[in-house]
C-alpha cells in the first residue's frame, strides 16, 4: 500500500472524533449565535466582542497546554503511559495558573472597554455576558489537558460524546435561559452566558471522572496530585508551549484585531463579521482536527523512531484537508446569503455576511494548509520559528493591509477581509517549507 494512503488512513482514525470533538465546540459558539441573533444586532455585535476578547485568551491558553498531548504521545510511543501521566498532571496544574491569570486579566480589561471605539451601545450590553464567559475559561482549559491526554494515549472516542453532550446542554439551556421557557426568567444575552458556564463545567466533571476510573489510564493516573511537581517538566512544557501560545495568539489577535475595526465601522459591520467568522471557524474545526491528530502521530513516530513516515504523515492530512475545504468553499460561494439569513433577519447584515463569506471562500484552502504545518512541526516540537512565521504573515501583512483596504478604501469589512485572507496563503506556504526543510534528513530535524 503506498505510505502516504496508509499513514493518511491512520491519521483520519485517531482525527475523526477529534474532529468531531471539535466541531461540537464550535457548536457551541455557532448556537449561541443562532440564538442570541434572534434577539437582535445589537446583543449579537455585543456577543461577537465579548467572544472575541475570550477567544484570544482561550487560545493562548490551548497553546500554553498543548504540550501534554506532545509529551504524552511521545512517552505512549516509547510504551510509557506512566511518563505521560506525569505530563497530565503537570498540565493540570499549568490549565489552573494559566487560567487565573487570564481571568485577572481579562477582568481588567473590561474597565475599559468604552475606549476601544466600540458602539457605545455595544458596550452598554455587554455585561453580565462577558464576565460569565470569563469565569468559565478555568474549566474550558482544564477539559482541554484532560482530553488531549486521552487523545494522545489513542482514546479519543470518549472525549468526543462528552463534547457533543455539552452542545445539547448548552442549547437547552439557551432556549431556558435566554427566552424565558419551562418558568424560568428570560435572561437574554445575560442568560446565554449562564449557559456557557454551566455547559464548559459539566463536560470537565464528565471527562475526569471517566479518565479516573477508566482501566486503560489506571497506570497513568498520578497518584499524588499536590506534590511532586517538576520545576523542569514545567520548563519544558513552556519551551514548546509558549511559542505555540504566540502562535495561536497572533493569528486569533489578528481575528480580534479585525473584529475592533468592524466594531469602527459600525455595528452591523461587526454583526456581520461574527456571522461570516462562525461559518468560516465552524469548517476550520475539521484541518484543526487532523492537525491535532498529525502533530500526536508526529510526536508518537518520533518516539517509535520512525523518521521515515514523519513526511507520509503529513502530506497524507494536507490532501484530506484540501479536499474538505474545497467543498466548503464552494459551499461558501453559493450559499452565503442562506446561511447569514439563518443568523439573523436584518437585511443589511445579511447582504454584508455573503459578501464576506465569498471572501472566506477564497482563504478557507490556505486556512486549511497552514494549521496542517504547524500541527506537524508542533510534533517535532518545532515552534518557535513557526510563531516568528505567523508574526510576519498576520502582523506585518495581513493587519496593516487589512486595516488599509478595509478604512481607506471603499471596500470596507469586505477589505479587512482581504488582509486576512493574505495572511493565512503566507502562513501556509512558509510553513509547508519549514516542515519539508526539517525532514529533508529524515533521521535529523531541530527541536524547541
Amino acid at each position: 500500500m503506498n505510505p502516504h494512503i496508509k499513514e493518511a488512513r491512520l491519521t483520519l482514525a485517531l482525527a475523526f472524533p477529534i474532529i468531531i470533538g471539535q466541531v461540537s465546540q464550535m457548536l457551541m459558539g455557532v448556537t449561541d449565535t443562532v440564538m442570541i441573533g434572534r434577539l437582535g444586532t445589537v446583543p449579537l455585535a455585543a456577543s461577537a466582542f465579548a467572544g472575541g476578547v475570550f477567544s484570544v485568551f482561550f487560545v493562548i491558553g490551548i497553546g500554553l497546554l498543548l504540550p501534554v498531548a506532545v509529551f504524552a504521545s511521545r512517552e505512549h510511543g516509547a510504551g510509557d503511559d506512566a511518563a505521560g501521566g506525569v505530563w497530565l498532571k503537570h498540565g493540570v496544574m499549568l490549565s489552573v495558573l494559566a487560567s487565573v491569570a487570564g481571568i485577572a486579566l481579562m477582568l481588567g480589561l473590561s474597565a475599559g472597554f468604552d475606549r476601544m471605539g466600540q458602539p457605545p451601545e455595544v458596550v452598554a450590553a455587554v455585561e453580565p455576558y462577558y464576565t460569565l464567559i470569563v469565569v468559565s475559561l478555568l474549566p474550558a482549559l482544564m477539559f482541554q489537558v484532560f482530553r488531549q491526554f486521552a487523545e494522545a494515549l489513542g482514546r479519543p472516542w470518549v472525549p468526543m460524546l462528552i463534547m457533543l453532550a455539552g452542545v445539547a446542554l448548552n442549547v437547552v439551556l439557551n432556549w431556558i435561559l435566554i427566552y424565558g421557557n419551562l418558568g424560568a426568567p428570560a435572561l437574554g444575552l445575560a442568560g446565554a452566558g449562564w449557559a456557557t458556564l454551566v455547559s464548559r463545567i459539566a463536560p470537565l466533571v464528565a471527562v475526569v471522572v471517566w479518565v479516573r476510573r477508566d482501566a486503560l489510564f489506571q497506570k497513568a493516573w498520578p497518584r499524588e496530585w499536590l506534590s511532586g511537581f517538576a520545576a523542569a517538566r514545567f520548563r519544558e512544557m513552556l519551551r514548546v508551549g509558549v511559542p505555540a501560545a504566540v502562535m495561536l495568539m497572533f493569528e486569533v489577535g489578528a481575528f480580534m484585531t479585525a473584529a475592533l475595526m468592524m466594531g469602527w465601522l459600525g455595528a452591523v459591520e461587526l454583526a456581520a463579521h461574527q456571522i461570516a467568522l462562525s461559518c468560516a471557524a465552524f469548517m476550520f474545526m475539521f484541518p484543526l482536527g487532523l492537525s491535532m491528530a498529525v502533530g500526536m502521530r508526529v510526536g508518537k513516530a518520533v518516539g517509535e523512531g520512525r523518521t521515515e513516515a514523519l513526511r507520509s504523515i503529513a502530506f497524507g492530512a494536507l490532501v484530506m484537508s484540501c479536499a474538505i475545504m474545497s467543498v466548503s468553499a464552494a459551499g461558501f460561494a453559493a450559499g452565503g446569503t442562506l446561511l447569514a439569513r439563518g443568523f439573523v433577519g436584518d437585511p443589511a447584515t445579511v447582504e454584508l455576511a455573503a459578501r464576506l463569506l465569498v471572501v472566506a471562500a477564497i482563504f478557507q484552502l490556505f486556512d486549511g494548509a497552514q494549521v496542517i504545518g504547524s500541527g506537524a512541526l508542533r510534533g517535532l516540537t518545532d515552534v518557535r520559528v513557526p510563531a516568528g512565521i505567523t508574526f510576519i504573515a498576520y502582523w506585518v501583512l495581513a493587519i496593516p493591509g487589512g486595516y488599509a483596504l478595509g478604512l481607506h478604501t471603499s471596500l470596507g469589512a469586505v477589505g479587512i477581509w482581504a488582509g486576512l485572507a493574505t495572511g493565512l496563503a503566507i502562513a501556509a506556504v512558509l510553513l509547508a517549507l519549514r516542515f519539508l526543510f526539517l525532514t529533508k534528513e529524515k533521521t535529523k530535524f531541530v527541536t524547541y
